[in-house]
């Protein structure tokens, strides 16, 4: 899919600022404007209808989340060979890693719980997280090979729940917690679900 023009990119932007902030039920092309600091109309202009808007939401929210795990992707697949009896440690960091930079990204974590929530009732929102969230289900299965850990899709998806559920549980701590908070349990959770 081609990259959104700048305009769509900004309403995509300003969506997630107001979904963020009052959740889906405020998502209205006046309050994107709003928030966009553009004359009033000019959402609707570019995005007809409240379904229009929500896709152009999702596929936002879930195309920059995507790029991220692509992103984490490729840097798996650039670590050296593990060696046997090394420790684990490159791999499962990277996911570690990418894992506190989403939580300091709170409108977008935010915003895919949100969607997430929705999905459960709105199988269109449904068929466009599926992509992503498959492929990162692929990449958190290749990070536990990749660091010797036992691995299958089954424990990567469970390892992906789980990790939504710590992202929401993580922005709730205090800012000056989170990160080792964060870490600590991403560590028990994957020790916990990856052992033999």
């Amino acid at each position: 899919m081609p990259d959104p023009t700048p305009r769509r990119r900004q309403l995509a932007e300003a969506a997630t600022a107001v979904v963020a902030r009052e959740g889906l039920r405020g998502l209205t092309h006046r309050a994107v404007d709003r928030e966009a600091g553009i004359a009033e109309g000019s959402c609707s202009a570019y995005l007809r209808t409240s379904r229009a808007l929500r896709d152009a939401l999702t596929e936002h929210v879930a195309g920059s989340m995507a790029a991220d795990v692509e992103d984490l992707a490729a840097q798996v697949a650039a670590l050296p060979p593990r060696t046997e009896g090394a420790p684990p440690g490159p791999a499962l960091d990277l996911a570690m890693a990418l894992m506190q930079r989403w939580v300091e990204r709170r409108d977008l974590v935010v915003v895919s719980l949100e969607l997430s929530t929705a999905a459960t009732r709105d199988p269109a929102i449904a068929e466009q997280l599926a992509p992503w969230r498959a492929r990162l289900v692929d990449v958190v299965d290749a990070i536990l090979a990749a660091a010797g850990r036992p691995h299958s899709t089954e424990r990567a998806d469970a390892l992906v729940a789980a990790y939504d559920g710590i992202l929401a549980a993580a922005l709730l701590r205090p800012d000056d917690e989170r990160r080792a908070w964060l870490a600590r349990t991403l560590t028990l959770v994957t020790d916990a679900l990856t052992c033999a």
